[in-house]
């Protein structure tokens, strides 16, 4: 089976490959550790984690001492909105994680005006996380965003080296923003690309009943890695199983087609 491809996370220069795993729900199970093991064992060396993500970023601190090194890039979040509470988070994700060093700190869920203003301001989350760059605690600065406005905004700003949006048949969207990321070379990592675990596990239990149309996991998946503009994918998962399962997908894909991305898209508008 072939590797993983990798491409380039906009200006921050790092190349990664192009499918992640989303660690958010990866502690609420039991098959935690080597579902994180089985990623990175298969080739993935982004993890996307946040402050304030139950249990995640003690999860990944436990297998980095378990494997006694830290062989992956590590993408965290401060949920705080003040200079104060975004270095705090910081400095408490570094004693978690056990590591001196995170490769990209986020912003996370900046989804109005009033939480950007907030942020951007003299004292705000912005300036911390410039400051714990300043100090070597953070290499690369981003943001996620469920709002366009917002999105586009950060895209342009010349702030942002990476943006995290959602992006899927589900939610096409935000395809015109994944191309202005591009023009300004700002990394794209794009969230919930298999729909988010209610759409997914809907379309698992049509599939389990005896539907066979073009709504599958490994279809959601090839359609978002099909993308150029897409740095990387972050789908989560709970079991090793789906992280096999993704693998497998991302490494022997063929990009679809704009028609086969069209009745991918109708599929899914239909289903939710």
């Amino acid at each position: 089976m072939p590797g993983l491809k990798h491409r380039r996370l906009g200006r921050t220069g790092m190349s990664v490959g192009e499918l992640g795993l989303g660690a958010m729900d990866t502690p609420h199970s039991p098959e935690a550790i080597q579902t994180v093991t089985t990623a990175l064992d298969l080739g993935i060396q982004f993890v996307d984690t946040a402050r304030d993500y139950e249990g995640s970023e003690h999860l990944l601190g436990q297998v980095i001492r378990q494997r006694g090194k830290k062989d992956f890039v590590i993408a965290s979040k401060t949920f705080s909105h003040s200079a104060s509470g975004s270095q705090y988070d910081i400095d408490r994700s570094l004693k978690v994680l056990g590591v001196e060093h995170i490769e990209l700190y986020q912003l996370h869920d900046i989804s109005t005006r009033q939480a950007w203003d907030e942020v951007m301001r003299e004292d705000g989350a912005f300036a911390g996380l410039k400051t714990a760059r300043y100090r070597g605690l953070i290499g690369h600065i981003g943001i996620s965003s469920h709002d366009l406005d917002i999105l586009e905004l950060a895209i342009t700003c010349g702030e942002f080296e990476t943006v995290m949006l959602e992006y899927s048949a589900f939610f096409p969207v935000t395809r015109p923003l994944i191309e202005r990321a591009a023009h300004h070379d700002v990394g794209v990592i794009a969230m919930r690309p298999l729909g988010g675990s209610g759409r997914t596990s809907t379309m698992r239990g049509s599939i389990a009943a005896g539907y066979a149309g073009p709504l599958t996991p490994a279809n959601l998946l090839r359609y978002v890695l099909s993308n150029p503009g897409v740095s990387v994918a972050i789908p989560g998962a709970r079991y090793p199983a789906r992280v096999i399962e993704n693998v497998a997908t991302a490494s022997g894909y063929a990009p679809m087609t704009n028609a086969e991305q069209r009745e991918l898209e109708d599929a899914a508008a239909a289903l939710y």
